[in-house]
């Protein structure tokens, strides 16, 4: 039975909080992207795979944008709907990125002649 005290004060139930990682974990995450920084640079100079870049450079950027919005941004440890907000936008700013790269002819389709 609640008390006045428990009530003029609302002391209800604390809701379960998501335990957070420890320096560990953000330190595994840190390597992993500065490893995804040093494919990016890698790539870059590779003229093996100028004909696939931009759009490694843009799934290895997602992949970095993804991991630090996840556990530096803590959405990971969230509601589902804060990571959508973040994801829909990301899938958005994609779209824009590669509309006007084929608009402007940075990317051409291939054309069958």
């Amino acid at each position: 039975m609640a008390t006045e005290h428990d009530l003029a004060h609302d002391h209800a139930e604390p809701e379960l909080e998501h335990a957070h990682p420890g320096a560990k974990t953000y330190t595994i995450v840190g390597v992993i992207l500065a490893v995804i920084t040093l494919a990016e640079v890698f790539f870059y100079t590779q003229e093996s795979v100028r004909a696939i870049l931009v759009p490694l450079l843009l799934v290895l950027s997602a992949t970095k944008f993804v991991l630090v919005v996840g556990f530096y941004m803590h959405l990971r440890f969230d509601h589902p709907l804060f990571t959508g907000v973040f994801g829909f936008g990301l899938m958005v700013a994609g779209s824009i990125i590669t509309a006007l790269m084929f608009l402007f002819g940075q990317y051409p389709l291939p054309h069958r002649g």
